[in-house]
C-alpha cells in the first residue's frame, strides 16, 4: 500500500507528511495533482491571448475590453500571489489549493458562458483569485511531499510539464476558436480541475508550516489589490474615455492604497513582501531586470496576436501557431541556459539575453500587412525566443542568491509576482504609450511598430541594470538545482522553485 495512500488525516496537527521517493506511486501522484492543477493556470495565461479577437467580436467590445479580459487576471493574481503562498503555509497547503482548484473552476465556467465582456472581466478576476492559491500551493506541495534527495529532479519535472501546458496553450486556444467557440478556451478547465481535484482529496497528504506566528497580512493584501486596481483602471480607460470623475477617483484611492500597502508592511509581524529583501543590491537589480523583461514580453504578446488576427487577418490557430516557437525554444534550451549560467554566473547571461530579446522586438516592428511569415514573422519570434531562453534560468538563480537560505521562499513569490505585476502594467500601458486605440476589430496601424520598439527599448533596459547590479562569480551558480536547468523556465513557470535555495 502506498506510504500516503490517502491525504486524509496525515500531517494535520502541523507540520509535514512523511517525504517519499520520486521513484513511488505516492509521488508520482503528487506531481500529477501539482501538474494538473498549475497547469490550467498557467495554461490560461497563453491560451487567452489567441481568443481575444473572437472575444471582442462576440461580444462587441474593443481594445480596452480586451485589455481588461487579461488585466482582470493578472491584477488579482499579481497582487494575491505571495497572499496564496502564505494562506498555504498556515491552514493547510493541501486545503488551500483545493479551494484554489474550487474557485478557478467555477470562474471559468462563468467565463464560458458570459454573456457580457463585464460579466467576463468579473470571472477573470475571481480566476486569478484561484490561480494566486494553485500556482505558490503546487509546488509548496512538492517542496514539503518529496524526499530530499528527489526534489530538484521533481521540481525539474514539475516545471518541465507545466512548461509543456504553457506550450500547448496558443496551438490548443486557436483550435478551439476556430473550430467550435472562444468559450471552449474556458471550458476547458473544467475536467481538468475535476481531476486535480480528485487526485489530490484521495493521494495528497495535508501539511502546514508548524512556525506561523502572528495575524496573517489581510490589510497588505487588499491594500496592494485596492492600489493596483485603483492605477490600472484609468491606464485603460483613460484612452478611451477621457478624465472622467471616475478615473480621477481611481488614481486617488489607487496611490492611497499602495502607500498604504508600504506603510502596512513596514509594521505588520509577517508582511507578505519583507521590503528589507530590497537592501541587497542584487536582488533588487534582479527584479529590476525582472520587471523590465516582463513588462516587454507581456505587453509585446498581447499585441502581437491582435496584430496578426486583425492587421494581417490570421486566423485563430495560425496566430497561435505562429508565436508557438518563442516557447518551443524555452523547451530545448533551457538545459544550455541552465549550464552556460553555472560556468559563467548569472550577470553575463542576464545582460546578453535581454539586449537578444531587444533585438527581436525590434524585428517585430515590421511585422505590418503584407509581411512575410517565413522572412519577418518567424525570424523575429526566434530572436526573441532565444533572448527570453538566455534570460530566465539565471535570473532565478540570482534572485535567490541574493537571499538568506531562510528567505529564499518569499524571494521566490515576490519575483514572480513582479513578472506578473509587469504583465499587467505593460498591457495596459504599452497600447496608450504608442497610440494605439483601434475600434472592434479593427487593425492596430502604425502604433504597432511604435509599441514594439518600447518594448524593445524595455527589454534592453534590463540587460544594463543586470549589467551593474549582478555579480558576476560562479559562486552564485551552485544555488541553482540540477532539477532547474534539465526542466522548462519557461516564462509562465519562472521563479517557482522556491526549493531551489531550500536544505533540510
Amino acid at each position: 500500500m502506498d506510504e500516503t495512500r490517502s491525504g486524509h488525516g496525515r500531517g494535520d496537527a502541523g507540520g509535514s507528511p512523511p517525504r517519499v521517493p520520486l521513484a513511488s506511486s505516492a509521488a508520482r501522484w503528487l506531481v500529477a495533482a501539482a501538474v494538473l492543477g498549475s497547469g490550467i493556470a498557467f495554461l490560461d495565461s497563453t491560451v487567452v491571448n489567441v481568443a481575444l479577437p473572437a472575444i471582442g467580436r462576440d461580444l462587441d467590445t474593443g481594445l480596452t475590453g480586451q485589455q481588461w479580459v487579461l488585466d482582470g487576471y493578472l491584477l488579482s493574481l499579481s497582487a494575491l500571489l505571495l497572499s496564496g503562498g502564505a494562506a498555504g503555509d498556515r491552514y493547510g497547503r493541501r486545503r488551500v489549493y483545493l479551494g484554489g482548484l474550487v474557485v478557478f473552476t467555477v470562474a471559468s465556467v462563468v467565463c464560458g458562458l458570459s454573456p457580457t465582456v463585464g460579466w467576463l472581466i468579473a470571472a477573470r478576476v475571481v480566476q486569478g483569485i484561484g490561480a494566486a492559491a494553485l500556482v505558490p500551493g503546487s509546488l509548496a506541495m512538492i517542496d514539503v511531499g518529496i524526499r530530499n534527495d528527489d526534489r530538484a529532479q521533481a521540481v525539474g519535472l514539475w516545471a518541465g510539464m507545466s512548461g509543456v501546458t504553457s506550450a500547448l496553450g496558443p496551438f490548443i486556444g486557436g483550435w478551439l476558436v476556430d473550430v467550435a467557440s472562444w468559450r471552449w478556451v474556458f471550458l476547458l478547465n473544467v475536467p481538468l480541475a475535476v481531476a486535480a481535484m480528485w487526485i489530490t482529496v484521495r493521494h495528497v497528504p495535508e501539511s502546514r508550516a508548524p512556525d506561523t506566528h502572528g495575524h496573517p497580512d489581510l490589510a497588505g493584501a487588499a491594500a496592494v489589490m485596492i492600489g493596483l486596481a485603483g492605477v490600472i483602471y484609468p491606464l485603460i480607460e483613460v484612452p478611451s474615455h477621457g478624465w472622467t470623475a471616475t478615473a480621477v477617483t481611481a488614481v486617488a484611492i489607487g496611490v492611497i492604497g499602495l502607500l498604504a500597502f508600504a506603510v502596512i508592511e513596514t509594521h505588520v509581524r509577517a508582511p507578505l513582501l519583507p521590503l528589507g529583501l530590497f537592501r541587497s543590491r542584487q536582488f533588487s537589480g534582479a527584479n529590476l531586470t525582472t520587471f523590465a523583461v516582463y513588462a516587454a514580453l507581456g505587453g509585446a504578446l498581447f499585441l502581437l496576436t491582435l496584430q496578426l488576427q486583425q492587421s494581417l487577418h490570421y486566423s485563430a490557430l495560425v496566430a497561435g501557431v505562429a508565436t508557438l516557437p518563442v516557447t518551443v525554444i524555452m523547451l530545448i534550451g533551457s538545459p544550455w541556459a541552465g549550464s552556460l549560467a553555472q560556468r559563467t554566473g548569472p550577470r553575463l547571461p542576464m545582460t546578453v539575453g535581454p539586449l537578444v530579446a531587444a533585438a527581436g522586438l525590434a524585428l517585430m516592428a515590421r511585422i505590418t500587412p503584407g509581411a512575410s511569415y517565413l522572412s519577418v514573422v518567424l525570424p523575429a519570434v526566434v530572436v526573441f525566443g532565444v533572448g527570453l531562453m538566455i534570460t530566465v534560468t539565471p535570473l532565478t538563480a540570482a534572485v535567490l542568491a541574493a537571499v538568506p537560505e531562510s528567505q529564499a521562499g518569499t524571494a521566490s513569490g515576490v519575483n514572480n509576482a513582479v513578472a506578473r505585476l509587469a504583465g499587467l502594467l505593460a498591457v495596459a500601458v504599452l497600447p496608450v504609450a504608442a497610440g494605439i486605440n483601434p475600434g472592434v476589430g479593427e487593425p492596430l496601424g502604425h502604433g504597432f511598430s511604435t509599441a514594439m520598439l518600447i518594448a524593445a527599448a524595455a527589454a534592453g533596459c534590463g540587460g544594463l541594470i543586470a549589467a551593474v547590479t549582478i555579480r558576476t562569480g560562479t559562486d552564485i551558480a551552485h544555488h541553482m538545482l540540477a532539477g532547474t536547468t534539465q526542466a522548462c523556465q519557461h516564462p509562465c513557470t519562472k521563479n517557482v522553485d522556491s526549493s531551489a535555495r531550500r536544505s533540510d
